[in-house]
């Protein structure tokens, strides 16, 4: 994309299918003008460029050549600079369906709008100012929440609030960077404020808020991106209905008969807000069966790249050598030890059990008579969770960027405070200082070269 835009843009801006109602996005210079030669207002001689911002107009589209109706609509007036883009926006709410949308757009498209690019709408509003990156980049996390608190977090950013978090540490910043140039530039002068403990200060207290951020992601992206959780073991311990019951509903097919289940299933679950993409495999053993052959290999995949690991025993049959072999594939992942079937006589003593697992919390069950499944939820919750970091009060970071660019915000001030502690000249402080508020500005854009923009927009779905 070109970052400096001064053509108008349009696109269908609701989902492909049919609905009740669909909606063309109109932005630029020329929105008004464009609508105005293919809307007719039911008020005779009213055009769409005299009227005021936020205000409806219930008319027709035409083809202006024929006058030939092509749908019955509503025209919204969004006035620059109070409009999403900041630019003058027009949206006709049209019948849904993708002919009458497409007929409006054609006919848009014709008349001097360009088809707008994936992500365009967005862009132009952080680049006339109207939203920061950080803002643009949580419209999709908006979209894609899973949970309502991954919408709540999602909301947060689009509010500021990391905004908010990002510009008060590099307020300090630079701030101390003033400081130090002042100092280099008038040695002579004794600047207020500015001992050499006062400066440690300043820079411990950007690096630890900058840590605060940083620890919020790996809660932030569980929330965001959800948790992969696999439940593995040997055929008929239970994991379908595992599964089932997370579900709520009998998605896996359960049986007596060993190997059953002979891929991988996926499905997301949400647990108090966390979206918890729950894997039932199929059950790992020694066969010639070439289909469950293929199955048990997705299954070690699977296992390999899981979050968390529910590893689910039988104790009706106790710990078999299957079991151990299983284990061992997982036991160096976040693991939870599942003893099912404990409404069955058990084979093996508990405390055999635990003692062979014993650096895995270990939790009985009877999913048939559905005894410790909160006991369950609880354990996953704890796996997963950082009780120190609070959501609702702190921001959090739940993008990947977003946490590249405060690692090495984080690596360039910790340079500043050894060269701090060092007693280096001023001139080696304010090289990495300002390498620290590179990183930080890479969050809401400040700093961000024009292709990595360009990347980030183009993951937009067209009409965003």
């Amino acid at each position: 994309m070109d970052i400096l835009k001064e053509d108008t843009i349009a696109a269908i801006a609701t989902p492909f299918g049919t609905g009740g109602t669909g909606k063309i996005r109109i932005s630029g210079p020329q929105a008004y003008q464009i609508g105005d030669k293919i809307f007719r207002s039911v008020k005779k001689g009213k055009k769409l460029a005299d009227q005021k911002t936020y205000t409806a107009h219930y008319g027709k589209v035409v083809e202006p050549e024929s006058e030939k109706m092509i749908d019955e609509v509503v025209a919204i007036m969004m006035r620059k600079p109070h409009s999403f883009t900041g630019e003058n926006v027009l949206e006709f709410d049209c019948h849904g369906g993708m002919t009458p949308l497409r007929a409006v757009l054609d006919l848009s498209l014709k008349y001097g709008a360009r088809l707008a690019e994936p992500g365009e709408f967005s862009q132009r509003a952080f680049l006339n100012g109207r939203i920061d990156l950080a803002q643009a980049e949580a419209i999709i996390e908006v979209i894609n929440s899973k949970t309502e608190k991954s919408l709540d977090l999602a909301v947060d950013q689009l509010n500021g609030k990391l905004s908010e978090k990002v510009d008060q540490i590099k307020e300090e910043a630079v701030e101390t960077l003033a400081h130090l140039e002042a100092a280099i530039d008038y040695p002579e002068d004794e600047i207020e404020g500015f001992s050499p403990s006062e400066l440690g200060a300043r820079f411990n207290y950007i690096k630890e808020e900058i840590e605060k951020l940083l620890k919020s992601s790996k809660q932030g992206k569980i929330y965001k991106e959800g948790l992969k959780t696999v439940i593995v073991g040997k055929p008929n311990v239970g994991k379908s209905s595992l599964l089932n019951y997370f579900l709520e509903e009998k998605r896996a097919i359960v049986t007596d008969i060993p190997g059953t289940t002979r891929d991988v299933i996926e499905e997301f679950v949400n647990l108090q807000g966390i979206p918890l993409k729950i894997i039932d495999t199929a059950g790992i053993r020694e066969t010639s069966d070439a289909v469950e052959k293929i199955g048990v290999e997705r299954t070690r995949k699977s296992a390999e790249k899981a979050d968390l690991v529910l590893f689910m025993l039988d104790i009706n049959q106790g710990i078999t050598a299957e079991d151990r072999e299983i284990y061992k594939l997982i036991k160096d992942k976040p693991l939870i030890v599942i003893v099912n079937k404990t409404d069955l006589p058990a084979v093996i003593e508990k405390e055999k059990i635990e003692n062979e697992f014993s650096e895995h919390s270990v939790l009985w069950i009877s999913l048939l008579e559905e005894e410790g499944l909160n006991e369950l939820k609880d354990d996953i919750l704890a796996e997963i969770l950082d009780e120190e970091i609070d959501l609702d009060a702190e921001a959090v970071i739940t993008q990947s960027r977003h946490r590249d660019a405060l690692v090495k915000a984080e690596e360039a001030i910790e340079r500043v405070i050894v060269s701090h502690e060092t007693n280096m000249p001023y001139d080696f402080l304010t090289i990495d200082l300002k390498d620290c508020l590179d990183g930080l500005g890479k969050i809401t854009g400040e700093t961000v070269a024009d292709d990595i923009l360009d990347r980030i927009f183009n993951d937009f779905c067209l009409g965003k």
